[in-house]
């Protein structure tokens, strides 16, 4: 090997009477006598160096070293002696003997512990120093877990022949559902985009595209008040299929999720397989939630881990009553109601009664995933917003061109979004979202680290015509 090309940790342990190259953070420290022994840590795993003093200019560096200083060295990679192995490190039987070592940065005394779990820590510090808070070794595994998830999720559709398309992140502001973060136009004052609450339309507008198959690691925006399993932003899988009915669909989705888990996570166990099914009636009669949770020891996921109790909740309403009498959607205004009610819908009988296609899917008591069959007929699709409320030339606004492209040859289709971060937090143990997410926001929607949101300059404002009013 090229003594100045750098190893990882994890290689060393076939690497033994070899010299190599190392870099990384230093961790704890021992000092036996006159021998110093430093922790290496590096992306792959921990190694034990050990200083000598006959190695004078190296071990008088070596004194000054502290924890977190990021280093390089030159070592042989050797033999513990006979008791002074660790059967808990993957490089336990082995130790770097360093010739060199090169200080590449020095560090100050860390404001958090970042070698404890960190649930003794409040979050306010750990938001603030968020870059050193991902260095304890549970937050760092959770986003390797993550991409893992993630990157099997991405195979599996693949192979089914689904194709993975981006949608734009600044849209249109239409009603469906949550408060949209807006987005001023410099460009066209006085107008606004949208971030996305889903990628919903466009995910349909690809099907009338033909394109049958698509999916997306989407990013979604929504601006409503934060909690364990919400934040103002996070990220679905989200995917659509044409020519499809409901039990299309679910079965994707299903097979998608069995297998990941045991892929995955083999000691973790798969309560019932196929799903259990559930009507929306019966989930909150017999349970008191549309999303119940159905593990046999029904205890908290710190007692009982590896249990994951999956179920569908189908045949939701369609629409609800709001508080001032109005008709509301239950799921979102693009689903189709079930085939024996199509008539109803499109005479506007019996509203209350009308079941929709949308399935969820429940995990542990969390819904992790939603979705129905849609509308794909231009006149079915006014006709909910006509429920809703929405007069003509409100339709035409906000959903005119949905309605004008499902005129040109729109196929049946249907699709789900699950919600990532949720189903992390849930496999890693996890009690919110927040620690399965690189860089979250408090529970008021504040970034502590970037000092986000914040104030901008008055130039900034005035070139996009936007003043600001300041409460008395």
């Amino acid at each position: 090997m090229n003594k100045s090309e750098r190893a990882l940790i994890k290689d060393i342990v076939n690497k033994e009477n070899e010299v190599v190259e190392l870099m990384g953070w230093v961790g704890a420290r021992r000092d036996h006598g006159k021998i110093i022994f430093i922790d290496l840590r590096d992306r792959s795993g921990l190694a034990q160096l050990v200083f000598v003093p006959n190695n004078k200019e190296v071990y008088e560096s070596a004194n000054k070293l502290r924890n977190e200083w990021v280093i390089k060295v030159l070592g042989k990679i050797a033999k513990r002696p006979k008791g002074m192995e660790n059967a808990e490190l993957l490089t336990g039987l082995l130790e770097v003997q360093v010739e060199t070592l090169d200080i590449l940065n020095e560090a100050e005394n860390l404001p958090i512990d970042v070698y404890s779990d960190g649930r003794d820590i409040g979050e306010d510090v750990r938001m603030k120093y968020r870059y050193l808070d991902l260095r304890r070794p549970r937050l760092n595994s959770n986003l390797k877990n993550r991409a893992k998830i993630i990157n099997f999720f991405r195979d599996f559709l693949v192979k089914k022949d689904f194709v993975e398309i981006e949608t734009p992140v600044i849209s249109k502001s239409t009603p469906e559902g949550a408060r949209d973060y807006l987005v001023p136009s410099r460009l066209q004052p006085g107008k606004f985009y949208a971030l996305p609450q889903s990628p919903q339309q466009y995910k349909q507008l690809l099907m009338v595209a033909g394109l049958e198959r698509y999916f997306q690691v989407a990013k979604c925006f929504r601006d409503e008040d934060s909690r364990g399993d919400r934040q103002p932003e996070f990220t679905q899988l989200d995917l659509e299929m044409s020519f499809v009915k409901r039990e299309d669909v679910m079965s994707i989705i299903e097979n998608m999720l069995v297998d990941m888990v045991k892929a995955l996570y083999p000691e973790k166990k798969v309560q019932q397989i196929p799903f259990p099914r559930i009507s929306y009636k019966e989930a909150v009669e017999n349970y008191g939630s549309d999303r119940p949770d159905l593990r046999k020891k029904n205890s908290p996921a710190g007692e009982d881990p590896n249990e994951l109790a999956f179920c569908w909740v189908i045949d939701f309403p369609f629409f609800e009553k709001t508080e001032d009498g109005n008709w509301t959607f239950t799921h979102n205004p693009f689903s189709a109601p079930i085939p024996e009610h199509i008539d109803d819908l499109m005479n506007k009988k019996n509203i209350g009664e009308i079941l929709t296609t949308q399935y969820d899917v429940v995990l542990n008591g969390f819904e992790i995933g939603g979705g129905s069959i849609r509308n794909h007929k231009p006149e079915a699709l006014e006709k909910v917003f006509e429920i809703l409320g929405h007069e003509k030339e409100k339709i035409q606004a906000n959903f005119g061109h949905m309605l004008e492209a499902f005129k040109y040859g729109a196929p049946p289709h249907g699709g789900i979004a699950l919600g990532l971060d949720r189903i992390f937090a849930i496999l890693f143990n996890e009690p919110n979202i927040r620690e399965v997410m690189a860089f979250p926001k408090t529970g008021d929607a504040r970034d502590l680290m970037m000092d986000a949101p914040s104030v901008v300059d008055k130039k900034q404002l005035d070139e996009l015509g936007i003043k600001i009013i300041k409460e008395k």
